[in-house]
């Protein structure tokens, strides 16, 4: 299994929608294949429409704050005596993480698609949230589908969801968790496809619907490859750090530099240690209507997962990743709970910026392999979620808060 080059990682696929003829593809119910094409063929048009793309950059630049910023974390690089430790702050984006980027671009898509009404799944919130923002600049009736025990561990961002004007669909079957919103997110899209666009919440689902995901958040590996060369003068060797749940942040972190050799630029992908797919060797499933890597029992039916990060808390990670897997382009580890908060409490006490849970899976993997290094070796992790959302479990787990 080999990556093309000069190719973004999500048109690595061949016709049928398959990464190395083995991952992703539209396993999808027969009502649901025309919205898929139709949608296909429209985001392929997009792409090349000077309309679309001027007005994608003019709502990347003045809508979600334009570039985010790069900078070496000096106080936990000193302290912990290895590596240079340099972050991607992704989380300085309007709507507080890298979602912005991919709601944007779908409340952008049904804007000019024609239809009046958005749809999507969310988990940590975070998706949910940049949806309902998107969707009220342009001008359209969102719905969001979210566990049950999600809206309960994530009630900041579900009140500013409500506030925003979105609808949410609360979801108590199964776990209650992401996995079951997306499941009763696209049933509802199979009955509504005629008046309304889907967003799917991560780098997940047929082909279309990662292809979309990761189309938008690649602007974050364009940005620092530009960032880089202006701080370094050239793409120096690299060890690029993020964490995993679907896979949407690392697969925009990563897409600028898998080009690259793996001695050169390496890519690390940190999961949650009970929601470890990729890091654990899981079985190639399908789920969500594309063939992936997920955690499934004896019978071969998807089991559960845990993570206190509802972002992680998903059995199946995303195609892309499975072929960067296969092709041995990335490896994949992870993190503990008690790992992501103590990395955490750690990263705030030493540097300005809040990290929400699930990045801070990231840093517990810097914070373990950075001692190691020499000390003209670079990490760069991408904080790719801000820390406001997940107060009360970091109050709870820690009993504490930076001020």
């Amino acid at each position: 299994m080999k990556i093309k080059k000069g190719i973004p990682i999500y048109d690595q696929h061949d016709k049928n929608g398959f990464y190395g003829g083995k991952f992703g593809g539209n396993f999808v119910a027969e009502g649901t294949l025309k919205p898929i094409q139709d949608l296909t063929k429209l985001f392929a048009k997009l792409r090349k429409d000077k309309k679309f793309l001027a007005k994608k950059e003019q709502l990347f630049k003045s809508y979600l704050g334009g570039e985010t910023p790069f900078f070496k974390l000096k106080n936990l690089t000193k302290y912990l005596g290895g590596a240079q430790i340099w972050c991607k702050d992704v989380s300085s984006l309007k709507g507080s993480a890298h979602k912005g980027y991919h709601a944007t671009i779908n409340a952008l898509i049904c804007k000019m698609s024609g239809r009046k009404y958005l749809c999507g799944d969310t988990g940590a919130g975070m998706f949910g949230k940049n949806l309902a923002m998107a969707g009220k600049h342009l001008g359209l009736k969102v719905k969001i589908f979210m566990g049950t025990k999600d809206i309960a561990r994530q009630s900041v961002n579900v009140k500013f969801m409500r506030d925003a004007g979105a609808e949410i669909v609360p979801v108590d079957s199964g776990s209650k968790t992401l996995v079951d919103a997306v499941s009763e997110c696209m049933r509802y899209y199979v009955s509504n496809c005629e008046t309304t666009h889907l967003a799917v919440g991560s780098a997940i689902g047929a082909n279309i619907f990662s292809k979309i995901c990761v189309y938008s958040t690649s602007q974050i590996s364009i940005e620092l490859k530009k960032q880089l060369i202006q701080q370094f003068g050239k793409i120096p060797k690299l060890k690029l750090i993020n964490v995993i749940g679907g896979g949407s942040s690392a697969l925009g972190f990563w897409n600028e530099f898998i080009d690259y050799d793996k001695k050169h630029v390496e890519l690390i992908g940190v999961e949650a240690k009970y929601a470890a797919p990729l890091a654990t060797n899981a079985k190639l499933s399908i789920l969500h209507g594309a063939a992936q890597y997920c955690l499934t029992n004896k019978d071969g039916q998807i089991s559960p997962t845990h993570s206190l990060s509802a972002g992680l808390d998903y059995p199946g990670s995303s195609p892309m990743h499975g072929f960067l897997k296969d092709a041995k382009r990335a490896r994949f580890t992870f993190a503990s709970d008690k790992e992501a908060l103590q990395a955490f409490k750690l990263v705030t006490k030493l540097e300005a910026i809040r990290p929400s849970l699930e990045p801070c899976h990231a840093f517990a993997e810097c914070i373990k392999i950075a001692p190691k290094l020499k000390k003209d070796q670079i990490i760069i992790v991408n904080n790719c979620g801000e820390a406001s959302k997940d107060k009360k479990i970091f109050l709870k787990e820690l009993g504490y808060y930076p001020s």
